[in-house]
């Protein structure tokens, strides 16, 4: 029988740095591609108020021809030659999409590489913001930003029949009031939510 969540406040288990990084440390993350096809990206997963936790996203802004158009998104972007890592190039995009700095936020580490039909290798790093604002965005890029709770994301994941598999692009899928997260956003939050299944499980 698989384990049951909790999932109704004060129920949900409240998620510690030390947990995060514990997991990410013990697990394997998914290889960068070896094919030189990929061009490099990198995005921030952040988690903030351990309390209740929640995910830090944005939607892209409505453009014709943009391949993103109105996608749910996690702050990132391509790394520019100026970056020093992969790393460096997250948290340069961090500040530039939503005003979060380096110093707002205790990384856990790298939790991969996932790969979008579009060629684009992206680098997922993980950590925590302090929920410190305010946040800003570009409305020329930006549509707006979504906090998406954490409880919401592994309910649909239960509910779905998504733990213990990897559905494909089609059935992958998480609602988030007048949106749906789908995609490569979807896979690097299903990952994540089957590292933190043992965490969460209770």
């Amino acid at each position: 029988m698989k384990p049951t969540l909790h999932l109704k406040q004060p129920e949900f288990r409240p998620i510690g740095f030390a947990d995060l990084q514990a997991v990410i440390r013990e697990n394997d993350a998914p290889p960068a591609p070896e094919t030189g096809s990929y061009k490099p990206a990198c995005v921030f997963l952040l988690v903030f108020n351990p309390e209740n936790p929640h995910i830090l996203a944005i939607q892209k802004a409505a453009s014709q021809g943009y391949a993103w158009s109105n996608q749910v998104a996690l702050p990132g972007g391509h790394l520019d030659s100026a970056d020093a890592s992969p790393l460096d190039g997250a948290f340069r995009e961090l500040e530039e999409e939503v005003n979060i700095r380096r110093d707002q936020v205790r990384l856990l580490g790298s939790i991969g590489h996932f790969q979008t039909i579009n060629h684009r290798d992206i680098e997922v790093f993980a950590g925590l913001w302090n929920g410190i604002g305010p946040l800003h965005h570009d409305p020329i890029e930006i549509s707006r930003i979504l906090e998406i709770p954490l409880q919401d994301l592994v309910q649909t994941h239960i509910e779905r029949g998504f733990h213990n598999r990897i559905p494909d692009i089609q059935e992958l899928r998480y609602p988030f009031e007048d949106v749906e997260v789908w995609g490569a956003t979807a896979r690097i939050l299903h990952h994540f939510i089957e590292l933190m299944y043992p965490i969460l499980a209770t």
